[in-house]
C-alpha cells in the first residue's frame, strides 16, 4: 500500500468513542499538521488536553456540544451526511486548553491540529458564516466551504476547508503545490486529505508527485480513505457516477495559502 494512503482504524477508545484516523508526526512525515476522526455514539464524549496546538473541531455528521471549560457550545452540526452539501458548525480553541467533545446524536467529528503559542479566542464558527464558493471550469469545477482560510485571522496556523466534486470532475487541478516558503509566489503548507464519496462504494483517484518524481504515488482512493500530502502536487480525479468530498486541513510557517501550479498542466487554465 502506499505510504501516502491511510485507511481506516476505527479503534475503540472508550465506549462511546471510537478512532477512525490518527495522523501525527510519529506516523507520518508531517511536522506541521495532525488529525484525529472519531466517531461518537450518542452520548459519547472524548476530552483531550492541547498542550502546544491549537485545534478546530469539525462537526463532520451529527451533533455535538463542545466546550472548553470556560464557553460551552450546545447541539451544533447541521448535517447527518456530508452529502447534504451544506456547511457546518465548527469550533476553534487555542494551544494550553482541555476541550470535550459530547455528542448530542450519532456522530463523527474531526480534529484539525497545528502547533501553536499563542492564546487565542475560543470561536464558534457558525455554518451560516460559511459560503459555498465555486471554483474552476468545465471538468475542473468544484464547491469548496471556507471553515478556516488563511483570511480569517481566528487562528495560529490553521487552515481548514471542505471541497465537493461531482461526477467526471477533478479538483486540486491543474496540479499545484505549496512545499517551497518563497513567498508571495508560494508558501509552505502541509495538508491532509479525508475522503468520502457518494455512493459510498465509490473511490477516486489522488496522485501525490514532485517535480523531481522523487515522490511520486498515485492512489486509489475509497470512502473514508486519508491521504498524506507532505510535499508536492496532488490533483484528485472523481470516477464518472461518483461524488467526492474531501476535508482538507494545511498548516505550515506562515498561515497563507500561496500555490505553484504544475507549469506542465497550466495552460489549462488559459
Amino acid at each position: 500500500m502506499a505510504k501516502l494512503l491511510k485507511k481506516p482504524l476505527n479503534k475503540q477508545l472508550e465506549e462511546g468513542v471510537s478512532l477512525v484516523h490518527e495522523v501525527t508526526s510519529e506516523n507520518s512525515e508531517l511536522e506541521y499538521v495532525s488529525f484525529k476522526m472519531i466517531d461518537l455514539a450518542d452520548g459519547g464524549a472524548y476530552k483531550e488536553e492541547l498542550g502546544k496546538l491549537e485545534v478546530c473541531v469539525v462537526a463532520v455528521t451529527g451533533k455535538i456540544t463542545v466546550s472548553d471549560g470556560s464557553e460551552t457550545f450546545e447541539n451544533i452540526g447541521t448535517r447527518d451526511t456530508v452529502f447534504e452539501k451544506k456547511p457546518t458548525d465548527s469550533v476553534y480553541i487555542s494551544n494550553d486548553q482541555t476541550f470535550e467533545v459530547k455528542a448530542d446524536s450519532k456522530a463523527r467529528v474531526a480534529l484539525c491540529y497545528s502547533p501553536s503559542e499563542e492564546q487565542l479566542p475560543t470561536k464558534l464558527i457558525k455554518a451560516d458564516e460559511i459560503g459555498a464558493e465555486h471554483r474552476g471550469k468545465g471538468n475542473n469545477k468544484r464547491m469548496v466551504h471556507n471553515i478556516l482560510p488563511d483570511d480569517n485571522p481566528s487562528a495560529n496556523s490553521l487552515l481548514v476547508v471542505e471541497v465537493f466534486t461531482e461526477s467526471g470532475n477533478w479538483s486540486s487541478y491543474p496540479p499545484h503545490k505549496h512545499d517551497q516558503e518563497n513567498l508571495p509566489k508560494e508558501s509552505m503548507l502541509e495538508e491532509t486529505y479525508y475522503h468520502e464519496q457518494d455512493p459510498g462504494q465509490g473511490f477516486v483517484f489522488q496522485r501525490v508527485y514532485t517535480d523531481d518524481r522523487s515522490l511520486d504515488e498515485t492512489m486509489t482512493v475509497e470512502n473514508g480513505d486519508m491521504v498524506i500530502v507532505p510535499k508536492g502536487y496532488h490533483p484528485v480525479g472523481v470516477p464518472e457516477g461518483y461524488t467526492s468530498y474531501y476535508l482538507n486541513v494545511m498548516a505550515g510557517p506562515e498561515r497563507i495559502w500561496k500555490f505553484h501550479n504544475d507549469p506542465d498542466h497550466e495552460w489549462i487554465l488559459k
